[in-house]
């Protein structure tokens, strides 16, 4: 292996080491909905994501709480030896995908049937550190 190869693999795995990753998969909200909600914490620091997060009234919020929490504690993992309140931790980010759909079918006038979606959403959520980025 070259020089400069092991020199980029390096730097890859340093940059991987301040990020933390949590997915939420086949989540049984519509994606357009989940979106409101990610749209508003894309971004901001965890602290006040998760603020937002506990105080909305919509019920993706909830799931997204969760997921955030989780990211949270990815990070923890990976770097022990460093504080959280120091990393300054931000939703670098958030992507809501769409994901398996369950189709039925709903009775309608003079014996027809309507289709029914039930939609389903991934959502990828990836933790970034302010201080390591910019140093």
């Amino acid at each position: 292996m070259g020089v400069r190869k092991k020199q980029m693999a390096e730097r890859i795995k340093e940059e991987k080491q301040q990020l933390a990753f949590a997915k939420l998969n086949n989540c049984p909200t519509s994606p357009r909905k989940m979106r409101l909600v990610a749209d508003l914490v894309r971004g901001q620091e965890v602290e006040k994501a998760l603020a937002i997060l506990r105080f909305n009234t919509k019920e993706a919020s909830r799931r997204l709480e969760k997921l955030l929490l989780s990211a949270i504690a990815n990070w923890q993992a990976k770097n022990e030896e460093a504080d959280i309140e120091e990393a300054d931790l931000f939703v670098k980010e958030i992507r809501v995908d769409g994901g398996r759909m369950l189709k039925r079918l709903r009775p309608a006038p003079q014996g027809r049937a309507h289709r029914i979606r039930k939609r389903s959403n991934h959502v990828t959520l990836v933790l970034g550190s302010r201080t390591n980025a910019e140093s």
